[in-house]
């Protein structure tokens, strides 16, 4: 009887575990996400974003990222964002995938106003230069710092794409040098570490990098998150910054192929104006 106790915390160990490391990184959820916004005018329209896939970890294999793929394409998305961390490097039992591979599927996403990307941390310690040269290839347009106009809508918005925070390849103040004062922005940036230096023309701004923690601890949340953000910008709508900015949870695992309390996802934002019901 004195080791029952000993032998339930051990099971309940191993269980936790097993979930951890076994079967929620494999899982793909679509977290739906709305925002009502004062500077957005004319039809609402759809952004879906998958952020670090992280290709070739554990649970990410090709299949995983067709899945992901079809995800996406199923929401019907008027733009795709692609927030970085196309590759993983130093995963334990992680398979090794070129980025033309991987550029190789994602060049089947379809939206109107286009698909970009911006490249992350792990794209640079891997080889940047050829992670954007395969996306590029396969219509992908990469937005390292800079910025362009959005076609085909009713007001002037601007796609901006701000680069990787922890590797030395942000630099806001490029990439919003050249847009019109008049001008309404879609932020796409790998790290939110850089979300505090957004404009207010910003409408909105979505970020990947931290996986949310990987591990969410109830009523504490993430343990750890990389770079320069704080515990709670690890997740969700980020509640102290100037521009509404919703870092996702993404796709694949560093360091460790383990996630519990923050599953696998996708976004798809409706973004409208705020005097539609």
């Amino acid at each position: 009887h004195d080791a029952l106790p000993i032998l339930i915390v051990w099971g309940t160990l191993l269980a936790i575990a097993a979930w951890g490391f076994g079967f929620e990184p494999g899982w793909l959820q679509q977290r739906q996400l709305a925002l009502n916004s004062a500077d957005w005018q004319g039809p609402a329209i759809t952004i879906a974003v998958a952020s670090d896939l992280h290709v070739g970890a554990p649970h990410v294999s090709m299949s995983m990222l067709r899945r992901v793929v079809a995800d996406l394409n199923s929401a019907k998305p008027d733009l795709i964002l692609l927030p970085g961390d196309f590759v993983h490097h130093g995963l334990i039992n992680g398979e090794s995938i070129s980025p033309e591979a991987i550029a190789a599927e994602l060049g089947a996403l379809k939206a109107p106003l286009g698909v970009y990307a911006t490249l992350g941390n792990h794209d640079w310690w891997f080889d940047g230069e050829r992670m954007s040269k395969a996306l590029e290839a396969v219509g992908i347009r990469v937005l390292e710092n800079s910025a362009l106009p959005l076609d085909g809508l009713t007001q002037k918005i601007w796609l901006v794409g701000i680069g990787d925070d922890m590797t030395g390849h942000a630099n806001a103040p490029k990439a919003l040098a050249n847009i019109p004062d008049d001008a309404r922005l879609i932020v796409m940036l790998h790290d939110p570490a850089n979300a505090p230096e957004l404009p207010r023309q910003s409408i909105v701004a979505l970020a990947g990098h931290t996986h949310g923690g990987q591990v969410r601890l109830p009523l504490i949340g993430a343990l750890i998150t990389p770079g320069r953000s704080p515990l709670r910008h690890s997740l969700g709508w980020l509640p102290d910054v100037p521009v509404p900015t919703y870092v996702s949870a993404g796709i694949g695992t560093s360091i460790l192929p383990v996630r519990f309390n923050c599953p696998p996802e996708t976004l798809v934002l409706r973004l409208r104006g705020k005097d539609i019901s």
